[in-house]
């Protein structure tokens, strides 16, 4: 655990998060990885089933917002099972309004919208920036496409209020989400000042949804004219870096960790199985697939959440009419991967005495009787068959009865008729805007994927269950 290096998988999760500070560039992301391994994009609006091919590998995205990709075993055909792993890339954060055009005593300010649960007081304070999608028109051509923006650079602070005009703010700390919590751009005189120098350079720039200097910053970092903007969806994100942390390097710091932990490890599981020599010379294995879906935090109800058609239309697909598509689901195995709680020190009380995940603990199975985590006994018995094929350890985590359990895109998608079993590696700092895991369990969970991907068909084949 006390390395002085960056132990490869933590240095692949780190490097992934920093280039994702937005659903829109965790899919490039993934997408990279995928078409570095060799991957092939394939398209949902073509007619891609007589096109792929036993032993091949394909991925496709829905409205860059969510991502699909799978490989074929060397035998393939129809009514196969699939062995998918499923996660979302969305995290908390705060989503620029689409009129964000505000100002206040002076001061420049955006618009923001919360997204998800977030703990919205530890976004104060911090240096902040935008990412995202833009729409944009082609200057010569007039064709309008889709462009990913990330403004490298401190452009954005919600500052606090100071502690003298405040006494109770370090016992009572609370405030206004829609009238206290308004970023600040810049200063009004700036704005000002430029309109009277040039009046023609304002009005090329302004808009009367957004503030002339955000669309600046976007149109630089695009190297476009902000004239030729048309349309933004911006998130705020924290410029500090994701990193190694601790005495020994024994952790990771970061934004987002929930949930682009379990999206990139996925996808790097998956990526790995394709060039394992003993995965190429499997004959009778079933599909892989991971499936990365946006929305999570906010219900997974969208075109591209784990409510959509995703999940049921590629297993369609792949076994067209019912009797094949029934056995298909019959065969097929999901595992649900989300970041869960660890245990934290300075609050014992909120977890059950028997089950206290631990950071670098290995893996936790999470349990809900009321079905918030999809967990059964015998998801469970494979789960640890394959992790104990990798050397690797488990954990177990339910909620207490005196607190309400978090959920997952598993119970949404369990309900296609798969087994399923909710895992994930546990964090602290949950829904902060910055995330505390254990370098070790990124490995750790990269591991289980990659023996779910190489030998559940395997362990499958020795458990006599209907």
């Amino acid at each position: 655990m006390h390395f002085a290096q960056k132990p490869p998988a933590a240095s692949g999760l780190i490097n992934f998060v920093n280039a994702s500070p937005s659903p829109f560039h965790a899919v490039a992301s993934a997408a990279k990885l995928l078409e570095d391994a060799g991957f092939v994009k394939i398209r949902e609006q073509d007619e891609w089933e007589n096109d792929v091919e036993p032993g091949g590998s394909y991925y496709f995205t829905r409205n860059e917002l969510a991502v699909v990709a799978f490989t074929l075993p060397d035998d393939w055909q129809p009514g196969r099972g699939l062995s998918m792993v499923a996660t979302h890339l969305d995290s908390p954060s705060l989503r620029v309004r689409p009129v964000s055009k505000k100002s206040a005593e002076g001061y420049l300010q955006v618009g923001v919208e919360t997204y998800g649960g977030g703990i919205w007081h530890t976004w104060i304070d911090r240096d902040l920036s935008v990412a995202g999608r833009v729409v944009i028109k082609d200057a010569s051509s007039g064709a309008f496409r889709t462009r990913l923006v990330k403004v490298d650079r401190p452009l954005l602070r919600i500052p606090s209020l100071a502690v003298h005009l405040d006494g109770s703010v370090n016992s009572s700390f609370s405030f206004n989400r829609e009238t206290q919590f308004v970023p600040i751009l810049g200063l009004v005189s700036s704005e000002s000042s430029r309109q009277q120098d040039d009046p023609a350079i304002l009005s090329m720039f302004a808009s009367d949804n957004h503030h002339a200097e955000l669309l600046e910053a976007v149109a630089d970092d695009l190297g476009v004219r902000a004239a030729d903007i048309e349309e933004l969806e911006l998130a705020l994100y924290d410029t500090q870096p994701a990193t190694l942390g601790g005495a020994k390097n024994e952790f990771v710091f970061s934004p987002r960790l929930d949930n682009q932990f379990s999206t990139f490890c996925a996808t790097q599981a998956l990526v790995e199985s394709v060039s394992s020599t003993k995965a190429l010379s499997r004959r009778n294995g079933n599909v892989n697939v991971i499936m990365l879906f946006n929305h999570e935090e906010i219900g997974s109800v969208s075109t591209s959440g784990a409510q959509s058609s995703l999940a049921k239309t590629l297993i369609e697909r792949l076994s067209p009419g019912a009797g094949l598509t029934a056995r298909s689901i019959a065969k097929s195995f999901l595992i649900s991967s989300d970041v869960g709680h660890a245990v934290h020190p300075s609050y014992p009380s909120k977890h059950e005495r028997n089950h206290k995940p631990v950071l670098n603990g290995g893996v936790a199975i999470k349990t809900n009787a009321g079905q918030r985590y999809t967990s059964e006994g015998v998801g469970t018995f494979i789960v640890k068959q394959l992790a104990a094929s990798r050397g690797g350890t488990l954990q177990q985590y339910e909620v207490p009865n005196d607190i309400t359990a978090g959920s997952t895109v598993g119970p949404h998608l369990s309900t296609i008729g798969m087994r399923t079993i909710d895992v994930g590696a546990p964090i602290l700092s949950m829904h902060s805007i910055r995330e505390q895991a254990g370098v070790d369990d990124v490995q750790a969970l990269v591991d289980l994927f990659g023996a779910f991907f190489e030998s559940y068909t395997d362990v499958a084949a020795k458990l006599q269950v209907d």
